[in-house]
């Protein structure tokens, strides 16, 4: 399993180089940048879904205009993996206010599950595998307020586990509100509605970002809150996080 996991992230990576390096394709690797999120609660992509304890996120962008590879690894904080998604995005759109891109991935989800094993329980650490694509448009109204619709179906190879998921959400974001002369803030509320298998709920979640200019650590707090549910889960989540954002923004020369 680790070195098939790998080998995906190696062939992701290779992909948009080779893709970059084609004139007809893009012109070029454009950015590999990331952000190293620790947490007091990890929260999924799905913010309905946490892992309920401390955890760490290495999520990660290198691509070049349009088309990005966005692998996303969390672990808990006593080093136990708990996903991976490697995500493959493309910009079907992108103009100065208008944004369309669609992403697929394939993705695993590690747990301690007991199984048989010659007839005998045993306690082992599995890989659950998904499927997923996404579809996601944003319009930005100003530079203080974007809105849009975000959609992701998820298929799962378990025996156990979900089966099919689908995630439709409102976004807005309301960004760089300043708090001083140093300081801003970004919010983003989102309504959304959740199916998993047969159960389907309605929820409410946003996120608060404290930033300050030219300096990459900010934190970060998410609630999301159940309205109405039967999908299993709390009817709270949230956490508090530091995020140490870094960027390497380049192009190629040409000739």
């Amino acid at each position: 399993m680790r070195s098939s996991i790998t080998r995906l992230f190696l062939m992701g990576f290779a992909c948009v180089l080779l893709c970059n390096s084609n004139p007809a394709a893009a012109q070029g690797i454009k950015h590999f940048n990331g952000t190293i999120t620790a947490t007091n609660n990890g929260i999924s992509i799905i913010p309905s879904f946490s892992l309920g304890r401390p955890a760490v996120f290495f999520d990660l962008s290198v691509g070049g205009d349009r088309l990005s590879f966005d692998p996303m690894f969390r672990f808990g904080m006593n080093g136990k993996p708990w996903s991976f998604v490697l995500w493959w995005r493309y910009k079907l759109i992108k103009d100065s206010r208008f944004t369309l891109t669609a992403g697929a991935h394939p993705a695993f989800l590690f747990q301690d599950m007991e199984v048989i094993v010659d007839g005998k329980p045993q306690k082992m650490f599995i890989a659950n595998r998904y499927l997923a694509g996404e579809i996601n448009q944003m319009y930005k109204f100003s530079d203080k307020f974007s809105a849009g619709i975000y959609y992701l179906h998820g298929s799962g190879f378990n025996p156990t586990g979900p089966k099919n998921s689908d995630f439709l959400a409102l976004n807005t974001v309301i960004s760089n509100l300043r708090l001083g002369k140093e300081f801003k803030l970004r919010m983003n509320p989102q309504f959304y509605f959740l199916s998993v298998d047969k159960g389907n709920g309605w929820y409410v979640t946003s996120s608060f970002t404290l930033s300050k200019d030219n300096f990459p650590i900010s934190f970060q707090t998410l609630f999301n809150q159940k309205l109405s549910s039967t999908v299993p889960g709390d009817d709270l989540v949230w956490n508090v996080s530091l995020l140490y954002n870094f960027a390497n923004n380049y192009r190629k020369e040409t000739r």
